[in-house]
């Protein structure tokens, strides 16, 4: 239950001569190796890993159909360029298979390892074979009543032509013999698609005086009666295989008369993007992959895997399991932030001074009830905010709604280009002009990806604009589980930025000299650019000069480039980056004075904060946007200074805690690997250290 294997020996790619920088895509598989050594840390809570085996999965699934499906696009238009790293298309696709290959090979042997302690636990994962006459009896009744109901066996021959095999779906491949023919006989073929709205995971009623829990994959339950779907047939061969294709949507945004529509029409498009990865159980019977991989039009990249396919089905059973919490992290209640907490009237507490929000260790639910206030308040005139991705049941809609019904102008800039969240961006985005209110898509070639809302308030001594700005989406769910900065501030500087940024999104405005924000893709890498060559004058003069700079990603080149020439001019640089990273540090003369670091623990560290000695007087910065090209180039991000002292050291604390962790902190070595950070020192953990309530309001006197 733990091998994979790669069809095919992919011959050796050359290694590219350029060598100060990693490349983006290889640098991605080092993170996602992180995640799965999560799943492999013995100290981590058992069922915490299960659930980091099962993001190993969902992470590579989007890889392969974004990052992945880009790559053999180019190969199979000839495009041969080199990137900035080094590496051509092709030449990156065939090391991309080997790492991934390499990757899931271990992941498997993980998975093997994780369900023999789940064994000594008392939660088995069972053959059907291996259940006594009554559970069968019992999982029968199961698969004729709930299953059979709802499988729909199609056919392939010459009136049924290879029916549509959707993207991360889970099939099985079914050889089958009609009773009466001759073994030498081409056999019939057929596939079966596993219910996805059926659990993965059924549960079998217990042994007698047996306090285990017992478990068997759905598709194992339908592979036993599969005779049920083809009478006078014998199955000869019956195996799990999964497609991912091509998900990345090609929008003509400026030919589009209505861009909601054209996104519509890319989503149903969607399902017949071009394959990338073909998954089949190892052992699958050879006709039955050769006409998957001729029927697909895919060779290059078929995995052949021992064990469940898709183990993205782990995150929900190690969620939902009830009575083991000894297995899992102890629950974290967010708090309430008490300037909120100590008055009914939020506003008040606004004018008072700026407040910080650090989720998820505080609760989101104040942003909620600032939302909520605000579409009560008589006094309030307008609210305008941005919408990138928003959880399932999400109350800041509810109140942007509620908002519009009072009659109040209110502007939602909803981002339908949000991927994998398009479907449910246009539901909002639909349920939201219903209710009156003003709903634009952003700018044409631009996706919309700064966190902020404005809300306007007549007040006696005229109106005042307060302010929200975050880190992260506007999201309660994922608030809970990433760790992101949220700012409220009435200052006038930013309260005017707000309203001309809202004014470039909605309507037609020239560039704006900017009072306090920076702005992509209009002048925020000119921003930080400035920022960084400060720091090297800084260092030059012999005054202090130290960036810190935390963030999800870094691979623009110039900006690499940037770092390195603040390096050399003796500025240090730590950088905490916990995904990509396509710089190199601690090379003798281009970047010895720069660490960079990766925390992947409980939470997934979300925010983008920077930092800037300047001389001794620092100036810090939160913002939406990573160093990527992407982000600097092609969407509207935005980051906000932190004015106010007592704020700016918070969030200067919170960055000496990710410098201090030697527990789940890993350093990246100039050869592109990560090491863990740890040392004799006492361990320190800093999503802990966070968690620590003392801790917490020491920061916050």
């Amino acid at each position: 239950m733990g091998n994979v294997m790669m069809e095919g020996k992919p011959s050796k790619p050359k290694q590219p001569q350029t060598a100060k920088y990693i490349n983006r895509d290889l640098s991605w598989i080092e993170f996602n190796r992180r995640v799965l050594e999560e799943a492999q840390d013995g100290s981590t809570p058992l069922l915490e890993r299960i659930k980091f085996l099962s993001i190993v999965s969902t992470n590579l699934d989007e890889f392969m159909s974004v990052r992945a499906a880009g790559l053999t696009d180019q190969v199979k238009a000839g495009y041969n360029k080199a990137d900035f790293t080094g590496y051509t298309p092709d030449g990156l696709l065939r090391r991309i298979r080997k790492r991934t290959g390499n990757m899931v090979q271990d992941q498997y042997r993980t998975y093997r390892e994780l369900t023999r302690t789940l064994g000594k636990e008392g939660l088995v994962f069972a053959a059907y074979d291996d259940l006594n006459a009554s559970q069968k009896k019992q999982m029968d009744r199961y698969y004729h009543d709930i299953v059979y109901p709802v499988l729909t066996p199609m056919a392939v021959d010459q009136s049924r032509p290879f029916p549509l095999v959707h993207s991360l779906h889970l099939y099985l491949a079914v050889v089958l013999q009609k009773e009466r023919d001759r073994e030498d006989e081409e056999p019939y073929f057929a596939i079966v698609q596993v219910p996805s709205n059926l659990s993965r995971t059924i549960q079998v009623p217990g042994r007698s005086n047996s306090v285990k829990m017992t478990y068997i994959m759905l598709e194992d339950l339908i592979e036993t009666h599969i005779q049920s779907l083809f009478a006078g047939y014998t199955a000869l061969a019956v195996h799990p295989f999964r497609l991912t294709r091509n998900a990345d949507l090609t929008l003509n945004e400026e030919g589009a008369e209505d861009l909601l529509e054209e996104i519509e029409k890319e989503l149903r498009r969607r399902r017949w993007g071009s394959p990338v990865r073909l998954e089949a159980a190892k052992g699958i019977h050879p006709y039955a992959l050769d006409l998957l991989k001729e029927e697909l039009e895919i060779a290059d990249n078929t995995f052949l895997i021992e064990g469940p396919l898709d183990l993205s089905f782990l995150m929900k059973f190690a969620a939902t399991l009830p009575g083991f919490d000894a297995f899992r992290y102890p629950k974290l209640e967010p708090g309430y932030p008490r300037e909120f907490e100590e008055t009914d009237d939020l506003f008040e507490a606004l004018r008072t001074g700026d407040m910080l929000l650090y989720h998820p260790y505080e609760s989101f639910a104040a942003v909620d009830d600032f939302l909520e206030q605000a579409a009560t308040d008589p006094a309030v005139m307008a609210i305008k905010m941005t919408l990138y991705r928003v959880s399932g049941n999400s109350a800041l809609v509810q109140s942007l709604a509620r908002a519009a019904e009072a009659g109040k102008q209110v502007t939602v800039v909803v981002e339908l280009k949000a991927r994998f969240d398009e479907e449910r961006n246009i539901a909002w985005a639909r349920k939201l002009e219903k209710a009156g209110c003003h709903v634009v898509y952003g700018l044409v070639g631009l996706k919309t990806h700064a966190k902020i809302t404005l809300v306007v308030r007549q007040e006696e001594d005229g109106l005042r604009r307060y302010v929200h700005v975050g880190t992260g989406n506007y999201n309660g769910s994922t608030a809970r589980l990433y760790t992101d900065i949220g700012l409220f501030t009435t200052h006038p500087d930013v309260g005017d930025d707000a309203t001309v940024l809202f004014n470039e999104m909605t309507g037609y405005s020239t560039p704006h000299d900017w009072k306090a924000f920076g702005v992509a893709p209009a002048d925020m890498k000119a921003k930080l650019f400035a920022l960084i060559r400060r720091e090297a004058e800084h260092a030059a003069a012999g005054r202090p000069a130290r960036i810190i700079a935390k963030m999800n990603a870094l691979s623009h080149q110039e900006m690499v480039d940037e770092l390195y020439a603040a390096s050399q001019a003796g500025v240090k640089i730590d950088l905490i980056v916990r995904g990509v990273c396509c710089l190199k540090p601690g090379v003798p003369g281009l970047s010895e004075n720069i660490t960079v670091r990766s925390i992947v623990d409980r939470f997934l560290e979300h925010s983008r904060l920077f930092s800037f000695d300047n001389g001794g007087e620092p100036q810090v910065w939160l913002s939406s946007a990573d160093w990527m090209t992407r982000n600097l180039t092609r969407r509207i991000e935005l980051m906000c200074p932190v004015v106010d002292l007592r704020l700016r050291d918070i969030v200067l604390q919170i960055l000496r805690l990710s410098l201090m962790d030697n527990v789940k902190a890993r350093q990246l070595q100039p050869n592109g690997q990560y090491v863990r950070a740890n040392n004799a020192l006492t361990p320190f953990r800093s999503q802990f250290e966070a968690l620590d309530v003392v801790t917490w309001k020491q920061w916050r006197p």
